[in-house]
């Protein structure tokens, strides 16, 4: 099945006015159409009086066939559960030494969907909705007092409010860290007769399975999702800064499958081959580039950095989408996650960028068969769960979240002098300043003192504590730019 179907379009024969314009019908646009349709019907069904507005999509492409899957965690139900292939309540990681642990996900599930289906699925949402598709490349999108203006090679596109999924030039503020997660997935089938590796269970998926040789400076890792008995979708993944040449992949998912699975995995018949690279970054990108135009999907920071996931967050910003606009409010998307997830996302790119990033997410994922990495994972993680470090107490000499600042002698000193230290080098001060925990109270930092000095002085890294000092702004598993 061809992984997108090129329509060549009628001219535009003039002006085409709507209500809304989606640019880029891709994950996030359709998923605003899905979305839309389902409000409107659900509220028909409940005796409301629905009207919907008038849509455009945008886009020189009509996607069909199986060109990407996207998995993402849910509590059971999805808005998109027409479009539900697989799903699965446990998950296993294997360690870098072959160590497997069976995380339980109750109450969640992990879900996978085909993009075929999801394409059907927004298909038959937009012709219901009566969606218009200009089948136009977007030259450039400009926003006024009354209307944004969407521009095409044959003509303008003018709507009331406009959101657009293509990949963002330029962010609000540039990354600090920027990295890819990128991979090659084979669709394969494997005779049970010749497996003399693990088994496949189809009731079982891989996340992250670490006993792939590890790249220099990068993270690497295989990801198994069984369809059924005999059939899976093998993927391997770089975390890295650049993609690999495309033979690359293929070796090494051959290498991976032989691994894996044994003479049944040299066997394998390649059934589908799906591509993709996401960015992770902390970056922090505008939802709202103008008085009537959005950001939506990757381009709307629903990609999750430190993760890659996406999907879960395009439906969070559709639903809140479709919500405002038969409420008749400004449409503005949620945001995808709490300002606490973008800070540990900050600290685990940090963290892969000093090359630990595997010795931090096999500590989490493997300290138990607990629910706090899918928590984590799936964005419901509660300020003490987060982060569950211990305030004192002994712990590795690592720096995952910049630098603290050097202190200099100024002209600031406090109004007590200090008192006399028996034991200085057992002592600790309070830092205030940046803290992990929000309303946690003053951090308690391990400190020198000097024994009977006359005058405290303050560092100059009080209100600085952390490089960078504050949050950085900016993870649904997805592919590319949708």
């Amino acid at each position: 099945m061809p992984h997108a179907v090129r329509v060549t379009a009628t001219p535009l024969a003039g002006p085409i006015d709507v209500d809304v314009a989606v640019v880029g019908a891709g994950g996030a646009g359709l998923s605003v159409v899905v979305a839309l349709d389902r409000l409107a019907r659900d509220r028909r069904a409940a005796g409301r009086e629905v009207t919907v507005p008038s849509v455009a999509l945008v886009d020189p492409v009509v996607r069909a066939g199986a060109d990407r899957t996207w998995c993402f965690w849910d509590a059971g139900r999805s808005d998109v559960e027409e479009a539900v292939h697989r799903q699965w309540r446990r998950v296993v990681v294997v360690g870098p030494d072959g160590d497997r642990r069976v995380h339980d996900l109750d109450p969640l599930r992990y879900v996978m969907v085909r993009s075929a289906d999801f394409y059907a699925l927004a298909d038959d949402a937009a012709r219901r909705i009566g969606a218009v598709r200009v089948l136009r490349p977007v030259e450039s999108v400009a926003d006024d007092a009354d209307r944004a203006v969407v521009r095409t090679p044959d003509g303008p596109v003018r709507a009331r409010w406009v959101f657009d999924s293509r990949p963002v030039v330029r962010p609000v503020r540039p990354a600090n860290t920027a990295w890819l997660q990128h991979f090659r997935g084979w669709t394969v089938g494997l005779d049970p007769a010749a497996t003399t590796g693990s088994a496949l269970d189809p009731h079982l998926p891989v996340l992250m399975d670490f006993t792939t040789p590890q790249p220099r400076n990068a993270v690497s890792f295989g990801y198994v999702l069984p369809l059924d008995a005999t059939r899976a979708l093998v993927e391997y993944t770089e975390f890295s800064r650049a993609r690999l040449p495309g033979p690359a992949y293929d070796e090494a998912l051959h290498h991976y499958l032989e691994a894996t699975f044994g003479a049944a995995g040299r066997a394998a018949r390649v059934e589908a081959v799906e591509d993709g690279a996401i960015p992770m970054t902390d970056a922090v990108l505008a939802a709202r580039t103008g008085p009537r135009t959005f950001r939506i999907g990757t381009a709307g920071g629903a990609t999750r950095p430190s993760t890659g996931y996406t999907f879960a967050a395009m439906q969070r910003q559709a639903a809140g989408i479709a919500h405002a606009l038969l409420d008749g409010r400004t449409p503005l998307p949620p945001g995808a996650y709490p300002a606490r997830h973008r800070w540990m996302d900050a600290v685990l790119l940090r963290a892969q960028e000093r090359s630990i990033f595997r010795e931090v997410w096999r500590a989490h994922l493997g300290s138990s068969s607990s629910m706090a990495d899918v928590d984590f994972a799936s964005r419901r993680s509660t300020y003490f769960s987060t982060l569950p470090v211990d305030v004192r107490g002994r712990g590795p000499k690592i720096t995952l979240l910049g630098a603290l600042k050097r202190a200099r002698c100024v002209r600031q000193y406090a109004i007590s002098s200090a008192s006399v230290a028996v034991a200085p080098g057992l002592s600790s001060t309070k830092a205030r300043g940046v803290s992990p925990h929000r309303e946690s109270g003053v951090a308690t930092t391990a400190a020198e003192e000097t024994a009977g000095w006359r005058h405290n002085t303050s560092s100059t890294s009080m209100d600085e504590m952390f490089s960078p000092p504050e949050m950085m702004m900016s993870l649904a598993r997805s592919l590319i730019f949708t």
